[in-house]
């Protein structure tokens, strides 16, 4: 429920009496008596379905600049009148209502905060991800996700759009890209400072032996974080939902990424950056057409005879542009997709073999430890390098044969030319405490 507050200029007091009474609303009027212009205030409480459709009656009879409004939540509101009105304005008997336009965007602009504020909190929100990454910490990454105000500009851009709201629309996409290149700025900064530190581990790739490995070869599951993001973005502005949670969510999809650029940038790794650049772009993408999607089907856009057709131009225009460029960029992630799929089929089927061979009798006495499909690393499109099977046995050295036969065995499951390498684990007890030394020796097959 709503209660509004009209102040009517000169000569619009009939007008705006006639039209409340038509929709049989009951109101309190007193007159203005500030010699600023206006006749009247009115006052009445209104479903929140009724905000909306009321506010455009009246700006069609020309209450619309002049006039003050004020819409301010009420709690309860005891009248047999108002019960008329309410299931009047309920559909279907249900009495959930959506957030009028002229609210949506006063909330969209209260959640983007001032421009210092918000490149603040985004500096300290960059600093705690990229230290978490670097970290290999879920836990201070998540922090990271939970300080960055990423909500604000991602739902203000696309309330902008659909409502014809230029400052807003401006506001929200500049927001968001200033706030993607500070954050890849500051993660490049502490990287470079982290690795002068000496922080860079010796010989181990650092993409693997961190959280980063994801945000360099992304796939097109990818896309589902953004999505969801984009649509639940939308629904807590207009549903009432519970917007700090979702901001988190918004922020998992653009400040890990962004950070893994900038690591990846200072470790000089160029596949890496652009991978994790492509999630960047593909994530900013995803949020925004999810959200402009929502806000369209939901019907927020402006319903004047005159207003109509200019605002679904840009929405059409901004709608394909975030959707071709989806598209585009999907490939990339296809092939990761696709690799992924690959490499797990691989490797299923290298345990298989593994074991067949293994159970012939001339290999009594070892067994398989682990079987690994090892990528070449080349991000963010990667390929199969090599299957690396781990085999235990109890006498020490390799297997004559073992390595060409498994070779011959897995080869056929991959079209790409690959290795088979096998580390021979050699388990020897010593002493009565049970105490084992374990030997690892290799032999690759061809």
């Amino acid at each position: 429920m709503r209660y509004l507050e009209i102040t009517v200029p000169e000569g619009k007091r009939r007008a705006v009496l006639d039209i409340l009474e038509s929709e049989e609303i009951e109101y309190v009027v007193s007159d203005e008596t500030s010699g600023r212009g206006y006749a009247a205030v009115v006052r009445f409480p209104v479903p929140t379905r009724a905000v909306e459709p009321l506010l455009d009656r009246l700006k069609r009879a020309g209450i619309s600049e002049e006039a003050s409004v004020v819409v301010i939540n009420a709690e309860t509101v005891i009248s047999g009148g108002f019960t008329r009105l309410r299931d009047r304005y309920s559909r279907g008997g249900q009495l959930g209502a959506r957030t009028s336009r002229q609210v949506l965007r006063t909330k969209a602009d209260e959640l983007t905060p001032p421009f210092t504020i918000y490149a603040i909190m985004l500096l300290i929100s960059a600093v705690v991800a990229t230290a978490g990454l670097l970290a290999d910490s879920p836990a201070v990454v998540i922090g990271a996700m939970v300080i960055a105000p990423l909500l604000g500009p991602a739902l203000a851009a696309n309330v902008g759009i659909v409502t014809g709201d230029n400052r807003l629309k401006r506001t929200g996409f500049t927001y968001q890209v200033i706030g993607v290149a500070i954050v890849v700025v500051a993660s490049i900064a502490l990287a470079t400072l982290a690795r002068l530190a000496g922080l860079e581990p010796a010989g181990v790739d650092i993409v693997v032996a961190t959280e980063l490995e994801e945000r360099v070869a992304p796939n097109l599951f990818s896309l589902a974080v953004a999505l969801g993001a984009g649509i639940a973005g939308i629904l807590s502005l207009t549903r009432g939902f519970s917007e700090a949670i979702v901001g988190v969510m918004i922020a998992a999809a653009l400040i890990p990424p962004s950070a893994a650029v900038g690591i990846t940038v200072a470790w000089g790794m160029s596949g890496a950056a652009i991978g994790a650049a492509v999630l960047v772009i593909v994530n900013l993408l995803s949020i925004n057409l999810a959200a402009l999607a929502t806000l369209w089907i939901a019907g927020y856009r402006p319903q004047g005879l005159f207003e109509v057709s200019p605002t679904r131009t840009p929405t059409y225009t901004y709608a394909a542009i975030f959707g071709v460029g989806l598209l585009v960029l999907a490939a990339p992630l296809a092939g990761v997709t696709l690799l992924d799929f690959h490499t797990t089929e691989l490797q299923s089927a290298a345990e298989d073999e593994v074991d067949a061979v293994l159970a012939r009798q001339q290999y009594e006495g070892l067994e398989s430890e682990e079987v690994a499909v090892e990528l070449d690393g080349e991000y963010p499109i990667q390929s199969v390098e090599r299957v690396v099977v781990t085999v235990s046995s109890r006498e020490p050295g390799p297997v004559p044969g073992l390595a060409d036969r498994l070779y011959e065995e897995i080869s056929p499951h991959t079209d790409e030319g690959v290795v088979v390498e096998v580390q021979y684990v050699v388990a020897q007890e010593r002493g009565s405490d049970g105490n084992q030394q374990a030997t690892v020796r290799s032999a690759n097959g061809p």
